[in-house]
């Protein structure tokens, strides 16, 4: 007998023997889900609900996601038991992306059960929901009347733990954490424990507590211990030579011994390992200060402001650095770049002409200085940058363009004829050639009496009548 002996059976609506058959390829293949769902569907036209919810069941546990399982199962329970109904339908709705339906779906289902690990399962389901749609105060309130019920998981006080410091109540995520301690003690719950204690200043109870070496070390550190810390360092060296943390608590410790190039030199092994980390430059910047460099504090607590998307701060903390390097060309391009982003153009443009004057061959610098004068209409100066530009990169298509429409736009024809030409002689097969080469033969046969003035010269003359 075989899968197509079943589809036989099936398709002469003999469906006990279908039924039958697909049960013993089951058996055989119980990882098909094309089979599991034959069957299922034949159990329900069988009337045998409770295999029709079995085999739905077990293709969820492989397809969490199957949506016509949940609406099956719903049809399965819409009679016999509300509290399932209402879950799969929760289900359903979490699958759909329909939060707030789901929501609903659980907190009825609550309304339709007594028994108290599917209270914990379900109220720790609606949790979750509340905590995804940002309602923290409803998670922790749901998490907390978890807590009240015996049947519950050591993931439940975890989880409210990790709220309760989302929201700075650290207080409250401790003594949550000492209650599972008294019921689980895992390492999972002693070393989160342990962190939180440290995080509160309270240093005895997380060096007692904690069995990690690192945090152990960390403890040692704030405690002052360096003696211990600096012994524990070399002894567990062999065990974290890959691990950033390890290299971290190394800088910390030459930090408080004031050994700061040696620091530095730990945090550029931590910086290898854990690339562009807000700790790299945080610890950077501290180690500056207190070696009196004014440039590189400053100039790392802009990079920290700026991996953490601080835009505004870090702008300050690169001026501050610039005012003790006037020559740093790839600071001038950070605050260029990013006074830009801020929307601070004018301001942005100052760098931009002091990049220019550093390195005459900065093409960028240029570009946005002939931009920055087209915007303000000063035509002659846009095409003082363009023809720098020119001379950088004589075959620059674009450039070329450009400069002969800015001298179009000032009337000097002699001058916009050269570079429509030019453009020709580069730019054959280019989308707009004809376009060009129609706006050449015009302006050839166009006389101009004067050389235009830009809008900001008309607006200078206006001023000095």
């Amino acid at each position: 007998m075989s899968i197509q002996t079943a589809e036989q059976y099936e398709a002469a609506e003999q469906y006990e023997q279908a039924y039958e058959e697909y049960k013993k390829e089951h058996e055989k293949h119980p990882n098909d889900l094309s089979i599991t769902e034959r069957l299922g569907h034949l159990a329900m036209m069988l009337n045998k609900k409770n295999e029709a919810a079995d085999y739905y069941t077990q293709i969820l546990e492989k397809d969490m996601t199957n949506t016509l399982c949940y609406e099956q199962l719903m049809d399965i329970y819409a009679d016999t038991d509300r509290y399932k109904y209402y879950i799969y339908r929760g289900n359903l709705h979490t699958v759909e992306h329909k939060l707030e339906q789901a929501i609903n779906d659980y907190k009825k289902a609550l309304n339709h059960t007594d028994d108290n690990r599917n209270m914990v399962m379900t109220r720790f389901t609606l949790a979750n929901l509340y905590e995804q749609t940002g309602n923290t105060a409803k998670a922790i309130d749901e998490f907390l009347k978890t807590l009240e019920y015996e049947d519950n998981h050591e993931e439940v006080f975890s989880r409210l733990a990790d709220l309760y410091t989302k929201e700075n109540m650290l207080s409250s995520a401790i003594d949550v954490l000492e209650r599972a301690m008294k019921k689980f003690d895992t390492e999972n719950i002693r070393e989160k424990l342990a962190k939180l204690y440290l995080q509160n200043n309270q240093l005895e109870s997380a060096k007692n507590l904690t069995r990690d070496n690192l945090l152990k070390i960390k403890c040692l550190l704030e405690c002052k211990e360096l003696e211990e810390a600096d012994k524990k360092l070399k002894e567990t060296e062999y065990l974290y030579k890959n691990t950033p943390e390890y290299f971290s608590l190394r800088a910390e410790y030459y930090y408080i011994i004031n050994e700061y190039d040696k620091a530095l030199e730990y945090v550029e092994k931590y910086n290898e390992l854990n690339h562009n980390s807000p700790l790299v430059y945080q610890m950077r910047a501290l180690i500056y200060e207190n070696k009196h460099d004014e440039y590189n504090e400053h100039l790392n607590w802009g990079k920290y402001n700026l991996v953490r998307g601080n835009k505004d701060i870090a702008v300050n903390e690169f001026l501050n650095a610039f005012q003790f390097r006037e020559d740093d060309v790839d600071l001038m391009n950070t605050l260029a770049v990013l006074l830009e982003e801020t929307g601070d153009k004018n301001h942005a443009v100052e760098f931009w002409e002091k990049i220019s004057k550093a390195e005459p061959a900065n093409k960028k610098a240029l570009e946005k200085l002939a931009d920055f004068r087209e915007g303000l209409g000063d035509y002659k100066t846009e095409a003082d940058y363009l023809e720098r530009l020119y001379e950088l990169d004589k075959r620059n298509t674009i450039v070329i363009r450009r400069l002969a429409q800015v001298y179009e736009k000032i009337k000097n024809k002699p001058e916009a004829v050269e570079f429509y030409k030019k453009y020709l002689e580069l730019a054959k097969g280019s989308a707009d050639y004809e376009k060009i080469q129609q706006r050449l033969e015009k302006l050839e046969h166009t006389e101009f009496i004067q050389e235009d003035e830009g809008l900001l010269d008309k607006i200078m003359k206006f001023f000095n009548k």
